[in-house]
């Protein structure tokens, strides 16, 4: 090897070792830039000579949470506008089947609460007019014929959001005379695979004077604020004659009261729906005297021939005393009736001059081929939900017939769609209730359900196709 090549090559070594030694920055910084990279680095060195390291990260670090905040609002808006609907995906997929994870009468209670405070979706299109669905009632129009029925809200605590889910009618109670517990707990059942419910609440109730205090006080807000061009009370209330007012407060919806019966009371007296209609007369669109609730002992005995005619008679002649305002009175009988008792009671209600019947209650019976545990099915208590549908329906058929469409009929029992609403229309309901099927479905069952009536319709109105089928 020459001098030379070993030179050159001890040179190279050395080289190598300074580059090694050399940190990663510096080399990166020993780098020049050329053509537009040297331009847009000699602005940055500019721009950072002139700016304040500071005051820079100050800027950044502001326009980054300005974006974050805009997106946050955004994000929350969009958020509550979609929650805000009833029709939402999120509450049959999502929020109904995690409710149903904890106790049914717990469930049941913090809907009330939420509903109470106005924590609810709501159907977003129901002030739109439904001409296909408009209907009348005891000389009212009503703007759809739906109905939520009694023994979700039975104190009277969640009227207004039912009507922001769009019902045309809301139905509240059973309501006893004296506050009463009901039965024990548990006392209502779920099964699922047949969306069905069965309960034995008993009347739980808070009595007349509590809810009758909440329904005084609702109704003269509405009163009060559905008279335009003024907020003083006594100037307001004679513009329009309360007695030309609807009940519920709400042009085009009903508010119906159900009265019961305390389980302590002579199972022979009347007396407690005589005070139920001194009570609420003056406040409910229309009263209903429920002699069918299976979980009350001897009620469904008043059902019967002489006695039901008996009472219905005295709570009529006492709804006729009623000074100004006196409402259409409704029974609400069960579909465990055999046909001779039908005709009996369509006997009654027309003798004592009634204004309608509810058909139907829930059901005692235990159809064959229910999808539930033995031990869910041989509770006590009434059934709800599809299980109870036919019976129902063949109920208000037979009804309807007897009282030869004389009365209106209000048809519930199983409804969880257009199609179940129709076929109770065809078969002489006048209007329809539901309760169950929300419990499974969601908030957005009265949309749904409307949207499919409309479009089975084609064309035609509710009233037109009523009794079609009967």
């Amino acid at each position: 090897m020459t001098a030379v090549t070993a030179t050159a090559r001890w040179a190279a070594s050395q080289k190598v070792g300074q580059t090694l030694r050399t940190p990663r920055a510096a080399v990166t910084v020993a780098k020049q830039p050329t053509g537009f990279a040297r331009a847009f680095h000699g602005s940055a060195a500019t721009f950072r000579a002139t700016v304040p390291k500071s005051a820079l990260g100050r800027g950044l670090a502001a326009t980054r949470r300005g974006f974050v905040t805009a997106g946050l609002v955004v994000g929350t808006l969009a958020g509550s506008a979609y929650l805000w609907d009833s029709r939402a995906a999120i509450y049959p997929y999502v929020v109904m089947p995690a409710l149903r994870l904890f106790d049914a009468e717990d469930t049941h209670a913090f809907s009330i609460q939420l509903a109470k405070w106005g924590l609810v979706p709501r159907d977003t299109s129901r002030d739109q007019p439904e001409p296909a669905l408009e209907t009348k009632l005891w000389g009212k129009t009503v703007v759809n014929p739906l109905g939520l029925a009694a023994g979700y809200d039975k104190n009277g605590e969640a009227i207004d959001a039912m009507y922001g889910l769009g019902f045309g009618l809301v139905e509240v109670g059973s309501i006893t005379p004296a506050p009463q517990p009901g039965n024990p707990r548990p006392r209502v059942f779920r099964l699922p695979e047949e969306k069905a419910c069965i309960n034995r609440y008993g009347f739980n109730s808070q009595g007349h004077e509590a809810t009758r205090q909440r329904l005084v006080d609702r109704f003269w807000r509405k009163a009060i604020a559905n008279q335009p061009g003024t907020d003083d009370e006594t100037t307001a209330a004679a513009q329009v004659p309360v007695e030309q007012q609807y009940r519920s407060g709400v042009p085009g919806r009903l508010l119906g009261i159900n009265l019961g019966k305390n389980t302590n009371s002579p199972q022979d007296s009347y007396d407690d729906y005589v005070r139920g209609v001194q009570a609420f007369g003056a406040l409910a669109d229309y009263l209903v005297v429920n002699v069918s609730c299976p979980n009350t002992p001897g009620q469904r005995d008043q059902q019967k021939g002489d006695k039901l005619e008996q009472l219905l008679k005295q709570v009529v002649s006492e709804r006729d005393q009623l000074e100004g305002h006196r409402p259409p009175l409704v029974v609400k009988i069960s579909p465990d009736l055999s046909e001779a008792e039908l005709t009996q009671i369509a006997q009654a209600s027309l003798k004592a001059r009634v204004d309608g019947i509810i058909v139907s209650n829930t059901t005692t019976q235990r159809p064959r081929g229910l999808h539930a545990s033995s031990a869910v099915l041989h509770e006590r208590g009434g059934l709800s939900g599809p299980p109870v549908q036919d019976l129902s329906l063949q109920a208000l058929k037979t009804v309807y017939r007897l009282t030869r469409g004389e009365i209106p009929l209000i048809g519930c029992g199983g409804i969880g769609s257009g199609a179940d609403a129709l076929r109770f229309a065809r078969a002489g309901a006048s209007a329809v209730q539901i309760y169950t099927s929300m419990s499974y479905d969601g908030p957005g069952v009265p949309r749904r359900i409307k949207d499919e009536v409309v479009q089975l319709l084609e064309g035609q109105k509710w009233s037109s196709v009523v009794g079609k089928d009967a």
